[in-house]
């Protein structure tokens, strides 16, 4: 990113956005360049508080009447020096007639000048006016590199003694995808903690970097302590999971093997596709990563949505490998293709830039997604290529109702022998996993009522008195296994070998 702006800024662009949080680091490095023998202008910095300040000057070195947006714009356009000029969260302003016009009017006059106008804020906001003229870059997150250096600081300030290679390559991997400061003061917190920094810091760093995750309300740091074993049944796709425990490594790189993309989990609600793609990131030792897509959506301001969305792509990405977890996405999706009449084709652009992003992706973010609706799914999302496969996961059969049965009996009670599965399973034909387990909690709370431990008649009397989802929406499971069957791979073994049998 440094490169490009280093070529666009000797190419004489004369306006720049800068998407970043990161003001004193995106400084420092627009002055590195200012600084070059093929450069050498003069940095500025304005501020609504300040207005314009030479950089490196004290902030009282004010340019008079400089405060307002247009007044800033007017004194860099008379400028008659070769200049980079910043402007820092121009964003509220930019929608003004009168900003707009002066930029545009800079932008003009600019020409033959060797004077550039770099816009910096958190998030991206560029009027329809400025569309063609502007060159919008993202200034990444500290690489390892970077990150290298705020560690060897905070060792070289406690004193620390020289760490070994992989303990000093634990603590930076810990630490990516947060900012300098964020990074500077997880270390410092660590080292206040522990009074110390090894490997076993690298747990406070992760601890206080998921609170960090979280704080942005849209990515959300999940902990899953359930394995694969957890999950009865669905051996095809368990198969599936194993054999790519280890797709992120740079063995695989070695062996000539592409990053996994993602894959689709559709079927039936409650049948344990959540649990699945929660249980894979223990399974391959990834970080899991909700994206929550209600919360992307944001009405207070135009192009906050599509903000939302980069912003925690790019997290999601600065921390990778990793697995982003979409759960519903039928629902997070379901009006990407028509939303011009409702939202103003907010929906659109972020389902358009989420297929650009999961097309173009380099880094190992792994998605993940469930699906209950394939009707409601654009046909983007299923065309060859974008996801590595999509599974299918239907109602239980009785081996895998047996399988759930003795799962969730044996997280409630050591001894299960007293219980029939054979019979329990033949009693729940058409439950999901879901419907299984809550059949077990009403016989236990009806036992618990009457102070006695509850019993497999009161297993069966629950699943009497329960309606399963697949008899109360028959006609919807119907069409979702009339679409999988030639569409989708079967995550259970019995149905894919039968399936490999009948073509």
């Amino acid at each position: 990113m440094k490169e490009e702006l280093n070529i666009l800024i000797q190419a004489q662009y004369p306006l720049i956005y800068l998407v970043t949080p990161e003001e004193e680091r995106a400084e420092r490095a627009i002055a590195k360049i200012a600084q070059m023998k093929t450069q050498h202008r003069r940095v500025f910095v304005w501020t609504v508080t300040h207005g314009i300040v030479e950089y490196g000057q004290p902030r009282q070195a004010t340019q008079h009447n400089t405060v307002s947006p247009e007044a800033a714009i007017q004194w860099v356009v008379q400028q008659r020096e070769p200049g980079i000029f910043i402007f820092k969260d121009l964003h509220p302003f930019i929608d003004a007639p009168a900003t707009t016009r002066w930029l545009r009017d800079a932008i003009a006059s600019f020409k033959g000048t060797e004077k550039i106008i770099i816009l910096m804020s958190p998030f991206q906001q560029v009027p329809i006016e400025l569309e063609k003229d502007v060159v919008v870059l993202d200034f990444s997150l500290p690489n390892m590199a970077e990150l290298n250096q705020v560690l060897s600081c905070q060792l070289e300030q406690t004193k620390t003694r020289r760490t070994t290679t992989e303990v000093r390559e634990k603590l930076l991997k810990a630490a990516l995808g947060l900012t300098k400061d964020e990074a500077e003061k997880v270390y410092r917190k660590a080292y206040v903690k522990a009074g110390r920094l090894t490997e076993n810091e690298v747990d406070i760093i992760l601890s206080e970097k998921k609170q960090l995750i979280r704080r942005n309300g849209i990515l959300e740091y999940i902990e899953e302590d359930e394995t694969l074993n957890s999950v009865g049944g669905l051996e095809s796709l368990k198969v599936w999971l194993k054999q790519r425990s280890n797709a992120f490594t740079e063995r695989a790189r070695e062996y000539g093997l592409p990053q996994p993309k993602g894959m689709l989990i559709l079927g039936v609600p409650g049948c344990g596709k959540s649990l699945i793609a929660k249980t894979t990131a223990r399974l391959w030792g990834l970080p899991l990563l909700r994206l929550d897509m209600g919360r992307v959506y944001d009405g207070s301001m135009v192009g906050r949505s599509e903000a939302n969305l980069r912003n925690a792509l790019k997290t999601a990405e600065s921390i990778s490998p990793a697995l982003l977890f979409i759960d519903e996405l039928d629902k997070a999706f379901a009006g990407g293709t028509g939303s011009s009449d409702s939202d103003g084709g907010t929906s659109s652009r972020i389902f358009g830039s989420f297929l650009t992003w999961m097309q173009e992706k380099t880094s190992p973010v792994f998605v993940m997604a469930t699906a209950n609706r394939i009707e409601r799914l654009p046909g983007e999302f299923l065309r060859k290529g974008r996801f590595d496969e999509i599974f299918f996961v239907d109602l239980p059969n009785p081996e895998e109702r047996q399988a759930i049965y003795t799962i969730h009996l044996g997280k409630r009670r050591n001894d299960i022998s007293r219980f029939d599965l054979e019979q329990l399973a033949k009693m729940s034909e058409g439950f999901s996993g879901a419907e299984i387990e809550q059949a077990i909690i009403a016989a236990m709370y009806e036992a618990f009522a009457q102070e006695r431990e509850f019993t497999q008649l009161d297993i069966i009397a629950a699943l009497k008195a329960t309606q399963p989802l697949s008899r109360t929406m028959t006609e919807q499971v119907t069409a979702l296994r009339d679409w999988a069957r030639q569409r989708a791979r079967p995550a259970a073994a019995s149905i894919a070998e039968y399936l490999q049998l009948e073509s």
